[in-house]
């Protein structure tokens, strides 16, 4: 890709990019949100069509003009976005071949179309059947039938973007392992990525992007006849470095240790959120209990994170507690400042101090097709209200005042908060869920998919939010996250508190071991 610049009104988002990827390479593209990653890959893919941007494609020394993307799937340029273009309902195979069936004079022939499919799962590895549908499947083997579903299209560049993201450590090494092998196999894989000690382990080569220009293009490792055991030769501080513009001489901020955190239980304080015993089931298995006798603390001031594997049930203990948006309710009580309270609906849990910013932004944490304004406004609309009607003047007051302090980037408060990176589309929630007000902050993934500055920038939130004297409960599926920026860490595993351990006794292993602990029937958990 040779002097691409792409431009929407307003707006720069590439200039003069250039971008070269060799046949059999893992090639990783770095940036902070907003570098102009995934539009140079929706230029490379014909999502941004020819005559949409300026410059030249090369692939295979021949010059492209793609006018769509079916036209770059032909010529072997498969790309696989981060929302996942999965049906839920159909069924493996169907959504393989769904666009590319296997069908004569108009009819599917589902003996070839089965046949071939499990050739395919069985080549990234996946045993189950090719009947099974999409929906009773997990979200990493759902990765893995979007890159079976690119091999049947005869792949030679396969673009992933976050491919990662929402998996779990496990689930991430199965993956990154295909595309060593698919780069054995001489198929070139670019890797969208914010994880960046997996950009350092997989890839050959890494290119840098910021503010919609090629920074610099690093060599990994040296290319080796099996690279997976080479020693990376760029460390992640020089990627960042990259990145940002600048050294960044610690991942997290500055934080004094909570003074009643010297260990669980400790300190005389109230505590500011109090769980007991709550019991939660599943929304269809009733028999099933996702949340199973969990309880914990949180005081003012402190910041306690939740450790756990997928399905472990932290996000489900989450929306239960905050006006029991998730599951069958089976027992347990909810304290505010030592006052029992009643959360069964969200509206009750607002009113009783409690925030919750949900893992999933975009389905649950904004309204898209709106604006900053409205988005920021929504919890607290009766603070912004005269006899209920919104003041609009104040709404964009206050709407450009965490525009300014949060340092959302967009030209004004009326931007649609689609049109916002995923760092800036964070900051519009937690924008939200502060000028609420509440005096309990439950954050789920908070920083899922997001640059490492614009991390810096959440943490440096919440730690004030902190110091305010707000409580705050932090899940996190990122354990130096956890380690980084927490007074205190429980961990989950199976629907139940297994551990819970002080910000000074923690690590890793410590977590791990108790988030992968065996549960006996009296479900007591260690403290450390």
């Amino acid at each position: 890709m040779r002097g691409i610049t792409k431009t929407f009104p307003g707006v720069t988002a590439l200039s003069d990019v250039n971008l070269t990827v060799r046949a059999g390479e893992i090639h990783a593209i770095c940036g902070e949100n907003g570098a102009g990653k995934s539009t140079l890959m929706k230029v490379l893919s014909g999502v941004h069509p020819h005559g949409s941007y300026q410059g030249e494609i090369l692939f295979a020394g021949e010059p492209c003009a793609f006018k769509d993307i079916r036209a770059s799937e032909q010529r072997g340029i498969v790309i696989i976005h981060q929302e996942l273009a999965l049906i839920p309902y159909l069924s493996l195979a169907e959504n393989i071949f769904l666009g590319n069936e296997h069908a004569t004079r108009g009819v599917i022939s589902w003996g070839d179309t089965l046949r071939h499919a499990d050739v395919l799962l069985k080549r990234v590895g996946l045993p189950d059947k090719p009947q099974t549908r999409v929906a009773d499947i997990g979200v990493g083997k759902q990765q893995l039938v979007e890159i079976a579903k690119a091999l049947s299209k005869e792949v030679k560049l396969l673009i992933l973007d976050e491919p990662t993201a929402a998996l779990n450590d496990a689930d991430s090494h199965k993956l990154l392992g295909l595309v060593r092998e698919l780069r054995a196999q001489g198929i070139a894989c670019i890797v969208i990525s914010h994880k960046l000690n997996e950009i350092r382990h997989v890839a050959d080569r890494v290119t840098i992007l910021r503010d919609g220009r090629t920074i610099e293009t690093l060599t990994v490792r040296e290319r080796q006849e099996d690279s997976s055991g080479s020693r990376p030769e760029v460390s992640e501080d020089r990627l960042i470095r990259g990145m940002v513009g600048r050294d960044l001489d610690q991942r997290f901020p500055p934080r004094t240790p909570y003074k009643g955190a010297a260990g669980p239980g400790a300190g005389t304080a109230r505590p500011a959120l109090a769980v007991s015993g709550w019991t939660v089931r599943h929304p269809i298995d009733h028999q099933r209990k996702v949340v199973d006798n969990v309880s914990l603390e949180v005081r003012r001031g402190e910041i306690v994170g939740i450790a756990g594997l997928m399905g472990a049930g932290r996000t489900e203990l989450a929306m239960s507690v905050f006006g029991r948006s998730y599951g069958q309710y089976a027992g347990g009580t909810v304290a505010v400042d030592g006052r029992e309270v009643l959360t069964r609906t969200v509206p009750e849990a607002i009113a009783h101090g409690i925030a919750y910013v949900t893992e999933d932004r975009k389905t649950y944490g904004l309204n898209l097709i709106d604006d900053i304004n409205r988005n920021i406004s929504l919890a607290s609309l009766s603070g912004l209200s005269r006899r209920g009607v919104v003041d609009d003047h104040e709404e964009r007051r206050v709407a450009e005042r965490y525009r300014r302090s949060m340092n959302i980037k967009a030209p004004t408060v009326h931007e649609q908060v689609q049109r916002l990176s995923g760092g800036n589309q964070q900051k519009v929630v937690l924008s939200k869920w502060i000028h609420a007000d509440p005096e309990v902050l439950i954050l789920d993934e908070p920083t899922r998919g997001i640059d490492i500055g614009a991390k810096y920038e959440i943490y440096t939130v919440i730690d004030q939010l902190a110091a305010d004297g707000k409580a705050v409960l932090f899940i996190s599926s990122e354990l130096p996250e956890l380690l980084g920026m927490c007074d205190r860490i429980y961990t989950m595993a199976a629907g139940r508190l297994t551990g819970e351990t002080a910000r000074q006794d923690a690590t890793q292993e410590v977590l791990m071991r108790h988030m992968t602990k065996s549960l006996d029937t009296s479900g007591t958990s260690d403290k450390s």
